[in-house]
């Protein structure tokens, strides 16, 4: 008897896997055509070549993230 309810309820979870398979397919339809509306792309742009920041950049954005974290820091500090 237990073998018969077991069987019937992987023969339902297999049905309802085979389902949600089916709508995961039609979401990804979707959301492709929606990219190719809005003109996105999975690559990082156009012509598929990343852009780096210059040394000096990535240095003064360092510099202010330091500084912002530094702010809070000073804010904790203030509270405690």
């Amino acid at each position: 008897m237990a073998s018969i309810e077991m069987t019937e309820i992987i023969k339902t979870l297999q049905t309802e896997r085979a389902q949600t398979q089916k709508e995961l397919a039609k979401i990804d339809k979707v959301i492709s055509a929606l990219r190719e509306l809005s003109g996105t792309t999975s690559t990082p742009s156009s012509n598929g070549i990343r852009r780096t920041l210059s040394a000096a950049a990535r240095r003064k954005i360092g510099k202010a993230q330091k500084a912002r974290w530094a702010k809070v820091r000073q804010q904790r500090a203030k509270k405690t």
